[in-house]
């Protein structure tokens, strides 16, 4: 018997779990599973199109549950965090005192000076709160630029010996660290949130990569002869990574 939801669409919604507010977006496909997943904007559902209403219950029942249980990297992933004058930010080894003042000036400004970062920022203007933690991102990462410059040289100097050009923090949300060809390093400021043996790891990871541009077994022997306890720190990341963020 044909069911009741048999068209492939996308509804979209907002959800609010324990005041966390966030989109779900349900798929109807042409697929024979279910699957969710947490991305960067929303949190998702992919279900088969072809669905009996009492099925369609029954997933989204299912669904619901699942959130629920999610609550925790739901709170991390999407809730937004406010900074007052006078919190501390605490980023690895490093406390932050913070200063902000409201300004009329078109432009968000920052600055690091003896411990405090102070932050002018123009409230009127939409989303404040992201230009604050993009301020805070550059500014942290200009302070930690010398001490992961030198961790970059001390680890490719013990394990790799390899040519290393120019090694940048900024903020990424995808990726903890990335190689280029020509011997670039990239690292995301989150990771300096990480505990020091884990920046370590993806240092020595991104490194391992000027020699094997790819995940074959042969870059992972280059990982494991750097440091036996790798997936530690792999494990880590996983559990752990959505606490690391401004």
């Amino acid at each position: 018997m044909p069911g009741l939801f048999n068209k492939k669409r996308t509804e979209k919604t907002m959800y609010d779990l324990d005041g966390i507010k966030f989109p779900v977006h349900i798929y109807y496909e042409n697929r024979k599973n279910v699957r969710t997943s947490i991305g960067k904007k929303a949190v998702n559902l992919r279900m088969p199109y072809y669905l009996t209403a009492t099925e369609r219950k029954k997933y989204l029942d299912w669904f619901e549950n699942w959130i629920k249980k999610q609550r925790e990297y739901l709170r991390e992933q999407f809730e937004v965090k406010t900074y007052e004058s006078g919190d501390e930010l605490v980023v690895g080894s490093r406390t932050y005192i913070l200063d902000i003042e409201h300004s009329d000036n078109k432009s968000h400004s920052g600055q690091l000076k003896n411990g405090i970062i102070q932050l002018r920022i123009n409230t009127s203007q939409q989303n404040h709160h992201k230009a604050i933690k993009t301020l805070l991102s550059r500014i942290v990462a200009k302070d930690y630029q010398a001490e992961i410059e030198r961790k970059v040289k001390e680890l490719n100097h013990l394990h790799f010996q390899v040519p290393v050009d120019q090694v940048k923090l900024k903020y990424t949300s995808s990726r903890w660290g990335s190689c280029s060809s020509k011997g670039n390093l990239n690292f995301s400021t989150k990771l300096l949130f990480a505990p020091e043996e884990v920046v370590d790891y993806v240092i020595i990871h991104e490194l391992a990569h000027r020699i094997e541009m790819n995940h074959s077994a042969k870059f992972w022997l280059l990982v494991e002869q750097a440091m036996p306890e790798y997936k530690d720190h792999e494990k880590w990341l996983k559990e752990n990574g959505a606490t690391c963020d401004f």
